[in-house]
Order: structure tokens, then sequence, then C-alpha cells
């Protein structure tokens, strides 16, 4: 569960903002362009109402259908430029979430193995779909409305400070005092904020983990504990929505009721003049309608304020994402011809200071060699395995890929010499075609054919549907000794030299396992076969065997 302090300046959550936004300037533009706009036509609205008033009341002279038609006008204006802007905000605002979080699932995907296997799935979902949403808002929305707010502020005092200036000034004197508890009231949005994003992180964490697992719970009977669990997060996500709603609702009111003291002063102010002659009916409406426009805008400015500390409290979450470090990048070193590896005194723990799970181990497996890796369980037969394919790196010693005099030390870039087919249910949900073709996208009909019959699926080829045959949500509608053995086709597609096995074949019958093995040993030309296992049987079709101890410490 992720309980992460704020810690991160906000200057540096603005420059990451301002970085991650240049891509989407444009589209602030045209809506900063758009919303201008808007503010003109309200303004010329105020002054066409202001005329056609004074027309009515014999205060000034011109024609009340031409004033009709300039008003008509605008207010066709208005509608057209709201429209264009919702289109938008809608469409074009998409396409920016898409890309936004497409550059951070990417990162993801580059991210260190270790660093990001401590993350929770449910956390990294949230803030790829809530997070980047709320920092698209604030690129697309939030920031082009308070430069347009800003605009019609300054234009609406300008033009009410023509008319009274000191009807605007002291229309305006609550916003100071807005301006100025604005930084205390961001920081603290932005810790209310920070807790709810990680209760709700944890909440989405505890519903994917359980239907993921709803065989599990099922069987367990934890039915009711798994909902009590999810009933203690969502009360804790509540009391912290409840006391931001307070904080938020008791700042927003005092702001209201200054404005209401302002819009008060603007009619007495009005009524008073109309008393006394001093102003025209037009002269009071457009008093009103100004005050609206610099009321209203500072009320909406005032609302913008937590979606601002929430976007910010987003930024954050998805800055610590990039803190996570990323896997050497760069070209890909591959073996010609069949490749072996080799252990030279390597040492591994997972943490500094933890039980070294490997302690100065060596070991060879030379090129075409069948070895299987046997050993209690927890004695690090895959942490072996994770080495070899550069998910982790030894703390000491050196693991090195070899043929023919070309050595090389395994890395990331080495990772394509490997075929790797985990432990348990490993397929997509989609077609069986889509999973075989992971192994290889260009791979042929016949090709994906050979790797079926070799790794025993054959059986997929009469299913009525053959290779469209649909797959559910971690193999479902095949059996697991099915799923087994099309991952090991997938496997099998993937031109790497070295093929490591994690107990693919515990879940198939003797004669199934039996004819597998024999397949797969028969024709291993240029392949080195390693299996991790537990089972007699492929210990048989091997050529050397690794049994891998428990270390003390």
């Amino acid at each position: 569960m992720t309980t992460k302090k704020n810690n991160i300046p906000t200057k540096r959550l603005l420059q990451w903002l301002l970085h991650n936004a240049k891509n989407s300037k444009g589209q602030a533009i045209a809506n900063i362009v758009i919303g201008i706009a808007d503010v003109v036509c309200q303004l010329l609205w105020v002054i066409a109402c202001k005329h056609a008033i004074d027309i009515a009341t014999y205060d000034a002279e011109g024609d009340l259908g031409t004033t009709g038609f300039f008003i008509g006008s605008l207010m066709l204006a208005e509608i057209t430029l709201r429209g264009t802007s919702r289109w938008i905000y809608a469409v074009k605002g998409n396409k920016i979430r898409n890309r936004l979080r497409l550059k951070i699932f990417s990162r993801l995907l580059k991210c260190d193995w270790l660093h990001l296997y401590k993350r929770h799935t449910g956390d990294l979902v949230n803030r790829l779909e809530g997070d980047v949403n709320s920092i698209t808002s604030l690129i697309t929305e939030v920031i082009p409305s308070t430069v347009v707010l800003c605009v019609k502020l300054i234009a609406s005092f300008v033009l009410l400070f023509h008319l009274s200036p000191m009807l605007a000034l002291s229309v305006i004197a609550v916003l100071p005092i807005c301006i100025l508890a604005s930084r205390f009231y961001i920081r603290k949005m932005r810790r209310y904020n920070s807790e709810i994003r990680n209760s709700d992180s944890n909440i989405q964490s505890v519903l994917q983990e359980s239907l993921q697992h709803k065989e599990v719970i099922k069987a367990m009977e934890q039915n009711a504990g798994t909902e009590q669990r999810l009933q203690e997060l969502q009360g804790t996500l509540h009391k912290q929505i409840s006391k931001r709603t307070r904080f938020s609702i008791g700042s927003f009111t005092l702001i209201q009721a200054g404005f209401a003291i302002g819009y008060l002063i603007a009619f007495m102010w009005g009524v008073t003049g109309l008393r006394d002659a001093v102003i025209t009916y037009g002269t009071m409406a457009a008093y009103l309608q100004l005050v609206n426009l610099i009321q209203n805008p500072t009320m909406d400015l005032s609302r913008y304020i937590p979606a601002i500390a929430s976007s910010l409290t987003a930024v954050e979450r998805i800055c610590e994402l990039e803190e996570i470090p990323v896997e050497q990048q760069g070209e890909n070193i591959i073996l010609d011809r069949s490749a072996g590896v080799r252990f030279k005194n390597v040492t591994f723990s997972y943490e500094e200071n933890s039980r070294k799970i490997l302690d100065g181990f060596s070991y060879d497996f030379p090129p075409e060699s069948i070895t299987a890796i046997v050993g209690e369980t927890g004695a690090g037969k895959t942490t072996l395995l994770r080495l070899l394919i550069a998910l982790t790196t030894p703390r000491e010693g050196a693991i090195e890929l070899y043929n023919n005099g070309e050595t090389h030390k395994v890395s990331t870039l080495t990772r394509g010499n490997f075929v790797y087919i985990p432990q348990g249910n490993s397929l997509i949900s989609g077609t069986i075609r889509e999973n075989l073709l992971m192994g290889d996208p260009n791979a042929t009909e016949e090709q994906m054919k050979e790797a079926l019959h070799t790794a025993c699926a054959d059986y997929t080829l009469n299913l009525p549907d053959g290779l469209d045959t649909l797959i559910a949500e971690s193999g479902g509608g095949v059996s697991e000794g099915q799923a087994q053995r099309i991952a090991v086709a997938r496997s099998l597609l993937r031109p790497g030299s070295i093929m490591i096995f994690d107990e693919v074949t515990s879940a198939l019958d003797e004669d199934t396992e039996q004819e597998m093995l024999k397949r797969l040993t028969k024709n291993r030309s240029g392949k080195t076969l390693i299996f991790v296992t537990h089972r007699p049987a492929v210990i048989e079709h091997c050529t050397q065997v690794l049994k891998i101890e428990r270390t003390k410490a």
C-alpha cells in the first residue's frame, strides 16, 4: 500500500508540468483565444444591453432593431465559440491524455524490474488512469480557463472602473485577500488530495487483487473478510473526503460572503444613483452585469484552486514513478550461433543487508547442453533465472554469455539471446494466434503449426475456431496444462538460443510430459536448454543437473 508523503518541491512540479505541456500548447492557445473572444462578446453584450435600455427609456438615441440584431449576433457567436471549445476539450484533450499515458507507460516498461516489483500493480494503474486524467484536465482545461478568467476579470474591472471608479475598487477589494489565502489553501489541499489519492490506490489494489484471485477467495471462504477489508478502506477514504470537503466549503463560504457584500454594494450604489438621477437605467444594468463579470471569474478561480491542488498531487505521484531507475538501454547484443552462459563467483541478495540468495556461486551452462536445476523451495532457483535474463544484477561476481571465443556480460542488451517460459499461466487475453505472435510477430502459419506440434499443442488446430479461438483473462477457456503447452509453443517461435523452462510440465500428465520433452530435446541443434523442475522425468532428458541449496546467511 502506498502512503508516501509530499516531498517534491512545487517548483519542480511546475517545471515538469511545463515540460510535458509543450506538445499541448497549440490546443491551450486555441482555448485561450476562443475564451478571450467569448469575453469580448460578453463585454460587448453589456455595452449593447446598456445602450438598448437607454434607447428604450429615451436616455439615448438609436435604433432598437439594429441594437437587437447586434445582441442576437453576439448570442450566436457565444454559442459557436463555446461549442468549439467543448469540441477541443473532448477530442484534442483525449489525444493529449493518450500521449501522456503512453509516455509514462512506455517508461514503466523500461524501468528496473526490482524497483518496479516493489510497487503494487493496482497503484500503478491508478496513477496511469486517475492521475493522468487529472494532469490532462489541468493542461487542457484549468490552465487555459484560468488565463481566460484573468482576462475577463481585468477587462470587466477596467470597464466598470470607466463607469464608476469607486464602485470598481469596492467590488475588487476582496481579491487581494483571496490571493494571500490561496497559498495556504493550495498547500493544505495538496496534503488532503495526496491522502485521498493514496487511499484510492489502496482500494484499487484490493479490487484488482480480489478479482484476479477470485477462485482463491471463494475456496478459502474469504468473501466476508475481503468485503470487510474493502469497507474499511472505503471508510478511511470517506473520512478523508469529508475532511477535505469541510475545509473547502468553509473557505468557499467565506469567499462567497465577501462577494455577496460586493454585489450588495453595487446594487445599493446603483439604486442610490437612480434615486438621485445620477445614472440611467442602462448604467444600472451595466453595473450589475459587470459586477457579475468580475465576481464570477473570481469565484471560478476559487473553484479552480482545488483542481490545481489535485493536479499538483497527481504530478507529484507521476514524478515518483519517473524516479524509478530505468534499465540499461542500447543496441541489442545477439550471438549468431548457439551460446552458453556461466556464473563466476556470483553473490546476490534482494536487499542490501538481507539473506544472500546466492553466495560465491559459479556454474557453466555450455552451448547445446540440457541442464536441470533442482533444489528445495526458496533455495534461489527463480532468482537464478531472473539473473540470467537480467531482471536483476549480481552484487558481486559476473554472468557471461559466450560462444566460440566471443564473450559478453549478461545485461538487458543480451536479453534477446534468451527465451523464458515462466511458471504458471502466462497467456494473455485474446486469441491463440495473438499469443503465439508474441513470440515472433512475423511467424508464418506453418511455423506456428510446427511450434504447436513440438509443444504437444496440436489440439488447438482442431478447435472450432482453430488459432482464432479466444482465450479469456489468465488463460480462461483452456486448462492449465493446455495453457502451458501454448506458452511453450509461443516461446519456440522466439529466436533466442538459450531456452529457460520454469516448471513448464507441472500441469501435464506423464505421457504428454514425456512426449513434449522428447520433442523439445530431439532437434535442439543450436539451442541450450535450462529446466527448473522437481520432476524426475525432466531430469532423465538432461545432460547435467545443478542442485541449488539454500544459503544460511
